[in-house]
């Protein structure tokens, strides 16, 4: 199936120029960054940013994990508007709609591995 680009997010401002989350607001985050909150899921965009759409098998194979499994947590996803799902026959194929994601998803990388890295570095300062 031909992979469909992402849409652009919305334009926002900058984090700095907006009003202090309210609390229905900071819920609203919180829940987003549940659902994050999983290696498996984690990997699973992973293999679709990768990949730009999978199939539920194929997507499996790569995590070595049964369909079924791969399945509900790409249902999770999707009701949470990250994934979307395209039929054609008898495959369901599953992509990443949101850019946003592809860039919360890198940025957390990024943040954690430079903290592993401050942590060893501080942890050898300490030693010596």
């Amino acid at each position: 199936m031909p992979k469909q680009p992402c849409k652009p997010c919305s334009p926002k401002p900058a984090l700095t120029n907006r009003p202090l989350l309210d609390m229905r607001q900071a819920q609203t985050l919180e829940s987003v960054f549940k659902m994050l909150a999983s290696s498996t899921r984690l990997r699973m965009l992973h293999a679709l940013a990768c990949a730009g759409e999978l199939c539920v098998g194929e997507l499996a194979d790569k995590l070595e994990m049964t369909p079924q499994a791969v399945s509900n947590q790409l249902q999770r996803l999707a009701e949470r508007g990250i994934v979307e799902a395209k039929r054609d026959g008898l495959q369901i194929w599953y992509s990443i709609i949101d850019p946003c994601v592809l860039s919360l998803l890198n940025e957390g990388w990024c943040l954690a591995e430079d903290a592993q890295e401050r942590i060893l570095t501080d942890a050898e300062q300490i030693a010596s």
